[in-house]
């Protein structure tokens, strides 16, 4: 049970760039959730994986210190739920909800999200250097708030320019 958490559903273990992958996987759950069922369970969903994900994350890595396995994206899931709730939240508390998120938002938390999660600059980095299962968590989570945060500011810039 512990391996169908840490790679979601088995979506670790599609090769090449199982990272990406389950980026991908989480951003079509991510969407259709907010969609269908809201910000607010977007929200609870995030927390939820989150906690999980630090659960499964040290019980598969109890005995392997300092190792972060490519097929674990269960991290991947959680920095790219937080990632999406930036925008969400931003169409949730904002005037004129949209059924589903618009494409850009979507799309830049996806491409803003594997970006910080590969260049891993500041926190990001620093979390990573950590070489726990903890490490393994929090990189992708300041991934997700630096990546929600850049969309949020990108949104804000575009309808600035191109409202003004």
């Amino acid at each position: 049970m512990i391996r169908a958490i840490t790679t979601f559903g088995y979506v670790g273990l599609l090769r090449p760039a199982p990272g990406t992958w389950g980026s991908v996987a989480a951003l079509a759950l991510g969407v259709v959730m907010d969609g269908w069922l809201g910000f607010p369970a977007l929200l609870v969903a995030t927390i939820a994986v989150t906690a999980l994900g630090f659960w499964a994350c040290a019980q598969a890595l109890r005995d392997r210190p300092g190792e972060d396995p490519s097929e674990i994206v269960i991290d991947e899931v959680a920095g790219q739920w937080l990632a999406l709730l930036f925008p969400a939240a931003a169409f949730f508390f904002g005037p004129g909800k949209d059924a589903f998120l618009p494409w850009p938002a979507w799309v830049g938390a996806f491409v803003m999200f594997r970006l910080f999660d590969i260049w891993k600059p500041w926190l990001v980095g620093r979390a990573d250097r950590r070489h726990d299962a903890a490490g393994v968590m929090l990189d992708d989570l300041w991934a997700g708030v630096f990546a929600g945060v850049t969309v949020i500011l990108g949104g804000i810039l575009w309808h600035a320019v191109l409202f003004s």
